[in-house]
């Protein structure tokens, strides 16, 4: 059974050089190019932002606790300049840090402070107050003047050169209200960066929806382009070529390939740099927050990449094999339903479905397989971003028992790995996506740079009206290298004469017809047109003047009118006059529609002969210098034949005309006949001429009235 569909294997995971290609279709869009850039930037941005933020919030709003130290420490060369002491108060002859900004310190510095007793971690609660006289009433009574001496437990408040310093303890016994009353900067403070938090989210959604509009629109250009550019080349190329490639297979390059890249370019490779510099930027912050803690979490990486390679490896397996059955699937498929006829005919209805049922149960069982290496994987990376953030929350609360790392900074860090692992598991699920692309994009440039059109570079030009001279001069074609088709062929046709082909099966009949338009290219000799070698003139020009009408007729979808301009500005009245001239009208005029009426895929609907007419009616309305008739007659029945031929005399005056036709009796009037044997010219002349040379086209209309005699 033939692959309808492409089955090729996904080889590939990366190749820059399909990347590059892919990349050189954005250029066009670069502003498009410049937003989503932009977009992908903020959002990066803003994401790791967010965490940063909780951070403030927690450290700078709700934990609020300060430990004191000396005011001698300042002069000390040993601490000088440590991080933290910046933000330090100073209130009497004491500093006055927060916890979460002492935690920046080094542990040696930490140590030393520790060592010389010169850090007091007793908790209290530091805040400007202007007058005494407003601070809750529970306060007032006990208000203290001075601080204690180092080291000694402070009691009770102290209000000191415009502060109050507060035990922790009282801190928290205080009511609500009071509370809210005493901590107004910090609710301040609170309401500042929750506005910030809340501009960040905003702004991170925005450029989320930003990136996404800008990649899937420069997606949906880059598939346009592509598609236009591969449509064009295919339609550019040799009949040789397209006769030798499935049908399926350039469906499948122009839809399914082109698709594969828009995925990769919308999902793939703006994710893949995304979370490529989430990850990074995510590092990054862990290492400037806590070097220990992210230590660990670096530790724990390493089964986490273990994990997706062999996901990728598994992944991939997996998804050729499911590409491969439903290739074998989408064949069975579109074979037997373009021919069911035939099966309903031989009643073949329960053994192709036990056929199908076969294949259908592999598909399944492969995209199973494709399903247990995402269900393991994924359950796999959630839990080893549990253990990591087990990890961390062990080693980390450890730390902030030693004041080394603020309860702030220990939410973020949590926060943080969930937002690494998040990329993790995307850039894991979406390699099948990027091997397909690859694959697709190698075989869309592929058929980008197949060049085998034939070659048309024109050294003279058809004057303005075509006289309809042909002569073929020893002419040799082959199809296939020197098996030949076509052996020395000449012959003259004159401008307004009707020249006639005949021939047994493979004779080569319709070879000539096709060599006219160049369709093909011979191999020896020349075809010349006018007195000039078709190869010499514009290929279009060429075409323009020959307009064939073949045995199997073919009509596009839409209007009769449509098809029958084919392309052309035609007004009504031309495309009924060209009906008319074939006798066509009659049968349109009875449609539904008339000529508005739309035909479906193939024009089932339609009658052979009314087929045969339209495709007459096609011919006439681009009014040709040379028309050829390819066994035109075939699909008609005698009266529709001869309303044809009544409507083809008219069209045929004035014009040469080349007629392939298996009834001799059509062209008994034609000015000259040639009949071909094996690929050669065995006799040429007049009806009666040939009758009365009693050869090969003698036998042959004596056999066809025998034939028609013993039907009768």
């Amino acid at each position: 059974m033939a692959n309808f569909f492409d089955s090729d294997e996904i080889l590939k995971s990366f190749d820059w050089p399909i990347v590059r290609r892919i990349l050189a279709f954005v250029r066009p869009h670069k502003l498009l190019l410049a937003c989503t850039v932009l977009s992908l930037a903020l959002s990066t941005v803003g994401s790791l932002f967010l965490p940063l933020i909780s951070r403030r919030i927690v450290d700078g709003s709700l934990m609020v606790s300060s430990v004191s130290l000396p005011r001698q420490v300042l002069d000390d060369e040993r601490f000088r300049g440590l991080p933290g002491l910046d933000k330090a108060v100073t209130i009497g002859d004491r500093l006055f840090v927060r916890r979460s900004d002492l935690s920046g310190l080094p542990a040696a510095s930490r140590a030393a402070l520790l060592a010389d007793g010169a850090l007091d971690e007793a908790p209290c609660y530091v805040v400007a107050w202007a007058e005494a006289a407003d601070l809750p009433a529970s306060l007032r009574g006990d208000l203290g003047s001075c601080l204690p001496d180092f080291g000694q437990a402070l009691a009770g408040p102290v209000w000191l050169d415009g502060a109050l310093v507060l035990p922790e303890a009282r801190l928290l016994a205080l009511s609500p209200p009071e509370a809210r009353q005493l901590r107004r900067a910090d609710f301040t403070t609170l309401r500042r960066d929750g506005l910030w938090f809340l501009v960040s989210l905003a702004l991170v959604l925005a450029a989320t929806f930003g990136q996404t509009w800008s990649t899937s629109l420069t997606g949906q250009y880059v598939m346009k382009d592509l598609r236009l550019q591969l449509f064009r080349r295919t339609a550019g190329q040799s009949i040789g070529f397209l006769s030798r490639q499935p049908v399926g297979r350039l469906v499948t390059r122009l839809t399914s390939d082109v698709e594969t890249i828009n995925e990769f370019f919308t999902n793939v490779l703006v994710s893949f740099v995304k979370d490529g510099s989430v990850m990074v930027g995510v590092i990054i912050v862990l290492f400037a927050m806590s070097p220990r803690l992210a230590t660990v979490v670096l530790l724990s990486l390493p089964p986490v990449f273990i994990a997706s390679t062999v996901s990728r490896q598994k992944a991939r397996d997996a998804f050729r094999k499911q590409r491969t059955l439903l290739s074998r699937v989408n064949a069975f498929i579109a074979e037997h339903i373009c021919g069911v006829n035939i099966v309903k005919l031989f009643g073949r209805e329960r053994a192709v479905a036990a056929d199908f049922s076969v294949d259908n149960h592999g598909l399944m069982k492969a995209s199973l397989a494709e399903m247990y290496v995402f269900a393991t994987f994924r359950p796999l990376i959630e839990f080893f971003s549990a253990t990591s953030t087990a990890a961390v929350l062990y080693y980390g609360a450890g730390l902030h028992r030693s004041g080394l790392i603020s309860l702030g900074a220990l939410i973020a860090f949590v926060n943080l790995i969930r937002m690494f692992y998040a990329p993790v598991q995307d850039l894991s699920e979406k390699f099948t996506i990027l091997q397909s692309a690859m694959a697709g994009g190698e075989r869309v440039f592929s058929l980008l740079d197949t060049d085998q059109a034939l070659p048309d570079r024109p050294v003279a030009s058809l004057a303005a009206g075509v006289r309809g001279h042909i002569e073929f001069d020893q002419v040799w074609f082959a199809y296939k290298q020197e098996d030949w088709v076509l052996k020395d062929i000449s012959f003259t046709v004159e401008p307004g004469q009707t020249l006639a082909i005949v021939g047994s099966t493979g004779a080569g009949k319709s070879t000539v017809v096709n060599l006219l338009p160049r369709l093909w290219d011979i191999q020896r000799g020349y075809i010349k047109l006018d007195g000039t070698s078709i190869v010499d003139l514009p290929l279009a020009a060429v075409r323009t003047a020959v307009r064939p009408v073949l045995q199997d007729v073919f009509l596009f979808s839409g209007t009769i009118a449509e098809n029958i301009a084919l392309g052309l500005p035609l007004e009504r009245s031309q495309v009924e006059a060209a009906a008319r001239t074939v006798h066509a009208h009659e049968f349109v005029e009875r449609l539904p529609d008339g000529y508005d009426t739309r035909l479906g895929e193939g024009a089932a609907t339609l009658s052979a002969g009314q087929r045969q007419l339209l495709s007459f009616a096609r011919v006439v309305a681009h009014n040709p210098a040379i028309i050829v008739l390819d066994e035109a007659t075939s699909s008609v029945d005698t009266e529709t034949e001869r309303l044809i031929q009544a409507g083809l005399a008219g069209l045929m005056q004035g014009r040469t005309t080349i007629a392939i036709a298996h009834r001799l009796s059509t062209i008994k009037h034609a000015d000259r006949i040639l009949v071909l044997a094996e690929g050669r010219l065995a006799e040429q002349g007049s009806h009666d001429e040939l009758i009365a040379l009693r050869g090969l086209y003698y036998n042959l209309y004596r056999l066809q009235y025998e034939r028609k005699g013993a039907t009768a």
